[in-house]
């Protein structure tokens, strides 16, 4: 019975990390540009034990998630009239430099506001310089790949649109960024049309989501079961051998 109790704990744990994914989703249904994530699921080592008669009968351990796969498609835009809201209409990421890190990551969340960064001249003095931002220290990048510059408030620069080689495997760094490595393949300028005054909504489907934690409740609920009846019949067998 010890295989019982380890495929209903590994059934259960896996469950509950399921469901963490479609929580992450809902959590993010109102954040833009978020992009939803769904559990893949992998089995776990499975052989052909010897029954009666030389039958060969399956045994196995379960099945594990072993990555989530991230849905890229276009969510619905919405219009809010702000100058430094952009959204992005096809296929393409916005760019973000780091000055702190020089890490580039990519979005389609476009709220951008411009912020102030201290930098140093060429005559190695501290001044203040505007760029087009997303808020949390990250810059915005234009066509060229070049931090946009804001002059009274507006970007000098077009936003650029960046495309990424081979979209499965990037990192997904928070609700809306994600990191490409070298499995990602080349990056280069996309040229899908950008909308100023706009912002590209969440492309998870509260619905799907709903029904998806209910099922990943249900099969929590029977691995529990399981563990249950494993310990009901171990207990028994224990009685008879003591009696």
């Amino acid at each position: 019975m010890i295989q019982a109790f380890y495929n209903a704990a590994v059934g259960a744990q896996q469950q509950m990390l399921r469901l963490n994914v479609q929580a992450n989703n809902i959590a993010n249904v109102n954040h833009y540009g978020f992009r939803a994530e769904k559990p893949a699921f992998e089995a776990l080592m499975y052989r052909n034990i010897a029954g009666a008669d030389g039958a060969e009968l399956p045994k196995g351990a379960g099945t594990r998630v072993v990555s989530t796969a991230t849905d890229f498609s276009q969510a619905a835009l919405e219009e809010t009239g702000r100058a430094q809201d952009y959204a992005i209409f096809g296929l393409g990421f916005f760019a973000l430099f780091d000055p702190s890190t020089q890490e580039i990551s990519f979005t389609r969340d476009g709220s951008f506001s411009p912020a102030m960064f201290q930098e140093q001249n060429e005559a190695g003095e501290l001044e203040h310089v505007w760029y087009l931002s997303d808020g949390e220290g990250r810059q915005v990048l234009n066509t060229g790949g070049y931090p946009i510059v804001m002059t009274d408030f507006n970007a000098e620069q077009p936003v650029g649109v960046f495309l990424i080689q081979y979209q499965d495997g990037l990192q997904h760094l928070d609700s809306g960024r994600f990191l490409a490595g070298d499995k990602n393949g080349d990056v280069w300028m996309g040229g899908a049309q950008v909308l100023r005054g706009y912002l590209e909504t969440s492309n998870t489907d509260l619905a799907y989501e709903i029904s998806k934690v209910i099922e990943a409740q249900r099969a929590y609920s029977y691995a529990l079961r399981m563990v249950t009846t494993a310990d009901e019949v171990e207990t028994t067998i224990n009685g008879l051998t003591g009696a």
